[in-house]
């Protein structure tokens, strides 16, 4: 019985790369853009992974004025600077970013249903 090389097949992980070392805040250079349901209809937009030499609260303005919706920034422990937006404003916060220059367009991960 020992002479038999068993393989037993490993399972599957969807999320081993979100959970890596390296796919905190800021890794890779990539804003990371994510939806979030509240309760019924309401949804919350989250935009991390911003350069922390950016002004988080004069983007948060531009964003509330350019989308006619309200917002904040948050203080995590573990990502830093997170901005929220009321609503589904994925693409639109991806398009802001990338016309006014603070981010390239291949370094934004939108996330969501």
């Amino acid at each position: 019985m020992s002479d038999l090389n068993v393989q037993l097949p490993t399972t599957f992980d969807p999320f081993a790369e979100a959970n890596a070392d390296d796919s905190g805040a800021g890794a890779k250079e990539y804003v990371h853009v994510r939806i979030q349901q509240r309760n019924g209809r309401k949804s919350l937009t989250t935009v991390q992974g911003l350069k922390k030499e950016f002004s988080y609260n004069k983007i948060l303005k531009d964003l509330k004025k350019e989308f006619c919706c309200n917002g904040t920034v948050v203080q995590d422990p573990e990502l830093g600077q997170v901005i929220q937006l009321q609503g589904d404003q994925r693409k639109n916060v991806a398009t802001f970013l990338v016309q006014a220059g603070i981010v390239k367009k291949e370094h934004i991960k939108i996330h969501g249903f």
